[in-house]
């Protein structure tokens, strides 16, 4: 093939089928019918059982009337299928990992036995409260649905099982795992788990995938890719799922030590924690996933010893969901190691024209400055974007013209480095970068080895078979074509993964994965070089569609502003205002209806988030207080206890206390917590009861400081008052509430004297 700007497009072509294969082709289980065999996963009977539990679809957070009438419903549903399920209440305390806060709330779980047997049971795991904000269809009242399903076909099934088999559908998971805190906290609930398969999402479409397992997980990858026909996996979300803040009630089991699975799907997050997170718009087919993998893994669970579970680490991924090639983690780097050696050996034997000292330098540059950049200009079309937008996520509604700006950017960089060097040093160079980093890999992150240990594998091969033939030739040519292709194949869908769960303002996911599968490219380019304009085109197409996504609208009604609109009233300055989220620009419609600040403001001196503030009436509100019960030494430590005196509207009750109290315990609803170390470095310390019983509820602060200190306290009410009904109306149907929601905020300063 000797036209370059054919090779170029049919190479461009290759790369953008497989973007297409991964983005559109993901392996998806056909959805089965309601009038299947009973011993099946039915995602259309467990989306009528989805119905019934959600009931009118309103948000039902931990302690409100509408989370005890969804408990109710799943209760019931139990009761349908034979199972009598019972409830268990208590204290549910979680300290944050990040930031210096401590959130508390009673909770309910329901706790069903769905198999009988001896000994530890599989747990399959659900929580079933919503944010204030949403109806929580899919998050996570699809998770209790596929349960309740998988519950039915596990009994239909009949037969003995190795382990007893139970449901426990958590309450207060929003609020920071409270529900499995409090069951874990108890320790007979607590000693009848064995191992646990938990579900979870974080959107309503997509791939249920296996994202999470405890340690020592290769039995558990084993028993997934031995019962399920389609796979959504790969040690590298659990790998960097260590390092995000994200938790899920699973982070609990895992912590006290149980084998565990976790499983969400995540696509389309712009509906997650929102109003839109309702029935209507819930894959069925992601639905069918979720429970084909909780029936199976229960199943296969229930019938595995419990000492096959604990073994050691794999690494794995999954390719198209079609296979899942897997080794123990402690090859990764030895593999990596004689990959490395092999391949070297490869380049040394390959016949051809000897590399000049000059070549190998400029070789050696392509894979380096193809992903850096690849990234500076990744920035630079944001940048572009955001800044014709106004926004900072310009692509939130409307991602094809950015995502298309930056697969640009990648071949615009791509090209002129192909000119770097001829064919047989850029091999050499770019194969051997990745076989290095694969050993890096290996060593520090074993996780994401198999990103590398599997092209290079391929790649080691193919150019070791050719070595004779030498690279040139069209025997070469194949096997680097070949060796691309598998890097592709393992890469490009991390730029899908990447859109899918950050978006593509973290350019860096998108534009790094794309620029190491077009590095292996470049040797294929090399020797068909294109004129220099070929990039200057390129970079022009780019920045015409970084300039068309700025002026697509950010937002949609499909896809919206998450904007939250909140009443706070600071009673000892009698300073009453609106505070509006400041995460995006605020809506004009919302700028006509107050006066909102230009820039974002604390709200209140304590505040951590600043927003958008508009004066607001006092109105006539029930103002919460505390009195100070004790104020005492107890040896070198001062003892503070609080009783709060909340309104009946009040859901939550927030305490601030400043880190130089140097707090050592917190005592609140009974349950004693003692305080992290790194809280004495934080300038404020967030004590969060989250149930609505905490309105009359008493706080016992142990600290090291005897000083006067000031504390601040803070009710917060669900919804607006009557006076907001104005800014309501105004808020565009391209922004919607989430998370918390709308809510009002009635702040007090406690002053606390010496004892």
């Amino acid at each position: 093939m000797r036209n370059p700007w054919l090779r170029v497009i049919l190479l461009a072509a290759l790369a953008a089928a497989v973007w297409a294969l991964a983005k559109y082709g993901e392996a998806m289980p056909a959805v089965v019918p309601a009038d299947a065999p009973a011993t099946q996963f039915s995602a259309m009977r467990a989306e009528q059982v989805l119905a019934r539990l959600l009931g009118p679809e309103v948000p039902h957070p931990a302690s409100t009337p509408a989370n005890a009438a969804v408990r109710a419903r799943i209760i019931q549903a139990f009761a349908e299928l034979g199972i009598t399920a019972g409830t268990y209440t208590g204290q549910g305390c979680f300290i944050e990992k990040h930031g210096a806060s401590l959130a508390c709330a009673t909770v309910t779980d329901v706790i069903a036995p769905v198999l009988p047997g001896t000994g530890k049971a599989i747990v399959m795991l659900a929580h079933y409260d919503s944010v204030p904000a949403g109806p929580g269809a899919a998050d996570d009242e699809s998770s209790v649905a596929a349960i309740l399903e998988a519950a039915r076909a596990l009994r239909a099934r009949g037969g003995k099982t190795l382990h007893p088999v139970l449901a426990v559908i958590t309450d207060g998971e929003e609020y920071d795992l409270l529900g499995a805190a409090a069951f874990l906290d108890n320790p007979a609930l607590k000693a009848r788990v064995g191992a646990v398969v938990n579900a979870e999402a974080r959107g309503n479409q997509g791939q249920s995938r296996l994202f999470q397992t405890s340690p020592g997980a290769a039995g558990l990858i084993d028993l997934y890719a031995d019962h399920l026909g389609t796979y959504a996996t790969s040690s590298l979300y659990a790998e960097i799922y260590k390092f995000m803040p994200n938790d899920t009630d699973l982070t609990l089991f895992i912590r006290d030590g149980f084998p565990s699975v976790n499983f969400a799907f995540a696509d389309n997050v712009a509906h997650y924690h929102t109003p839109l997170d309702n029935r209507r718009d819930l894959s069925v087919a992601s639905l069918q996933q979720q429970g084909d993998n909780i029936l199976a893994m229960t199943a296969a669970l229930a019938m595995t010893p419990y000492a096959a579970l604990k073994t050691h680490d794999d690494v794995y991924l999954d390719i198209f969901g079609r296979f899942l090639p897997r080794m123990p983690q402690s090859w990764a780097l030895p593999l990596s190691l004689v990959l490395l050696v092999l391949l070297a050996l490869a380049v040394a034997l390959n016949r051809g024209e000897r590399t000049t000292l000059g070549e190998g330098l400029r070789a050696a540059a392509i894979f380096p400055v193809l992903l850096i950049v690849s990234g500076l200009l990744g920035w630079l079309l944001v940048f572009v974007a955001q800044t014709i937008s106004g926004q900072s996520d310009p692509a939130y509604a409307h991602p094809l013209a950015l995502r298309c700006a930056l697969a640009l950017a990648v071949l615009t960089v791509t090209l002129p480095v192909s000119r770097l060097a001829g064919l047989r040093a850029s091999a050499a160079a770019v194969w051997l970068w990745l076989a290095a980093l694969g050993v890096a890999a290996a060593a520090l992150l074993p996780g994401i080895s198999p990103y590398f240990l599997l092209p290079v594998l391929v790649a080691t091969v193919l150019l070791l078979a050719t070595v004779r033939a030498g690279w040139e030739s069209q025997a070469g040519e194949g096997a680097l074509l070949l060796s691309a292709l598998t890097a592709l194949v393992i890469w490009l869908p991390l730029c899908v993964a990447g859109e899918t769960l950050m978006g593509l303002r973290a350019f860096p996911l998108f534009t790094v994965p794309a620029a190491v599968a077009a590095a292996t490219l470049t040797p294929l380019l090399a020797t068909r070089r294109l004129p220099f304009s070929a990039a200057g085109i390129g970079l022009a197409g780019a920045l015409i569609a970084a300039g068309s996504a700025g002026f697509m609208p950010a937002y949609s009604a499909i896809a919206p502003q998450r904007l939250n609109l909140n009443y706070v009233y600071d009673i000892a300055s009698g300073k009453a205002v609106w505070a509006a989220d400041a995460a995006a620009p605020l809506p004009a419609s919302l700028r006509a209806a107050a006066p909102f600040s230009a820039k974002p403001e604390k709200p209140y001196a304590a505040s951590w988030a600043r927003a958008f503030l508009a004066p607001a009436p006092k109105g006539d509100l029930q103002l919460p207080g505390a009195a100070i019960v004790t104020n005492q030494l107890d040896g070198k430590l001062r003892r503070v206890t609080l009783a709060l005196s909340g309104s009946p509207q009040a859901a939550m009750m927030w305490l601030l206390v400043p880190g130089k109290a140097g707090l050592r315990h917190v005592i609140l609803g009974g349950k004693a917590i003692a305080a992290p170390p790194s809280w004495a470095k934080d300038k404020r310390v967030g004590i969060y009861c989250m149930s609505s019983d905490c309105a009359q509820s008493a706080i016992t602060l142990t600290m090291a400081d005897k000083a006067p200190l000031e504390l601040t306290l803070i009710e917060r009410r669900v919804g607006l008052p009557a006076s907001g009904v104005k800014l309501l109306a105004a808020r565009p149907k391209t922004a919607v509430p989430s998370q918390f929601g709308d809510g009002t905020m009635l702040v007090r300063r406690i002053a606390v004297p010496a004892p």
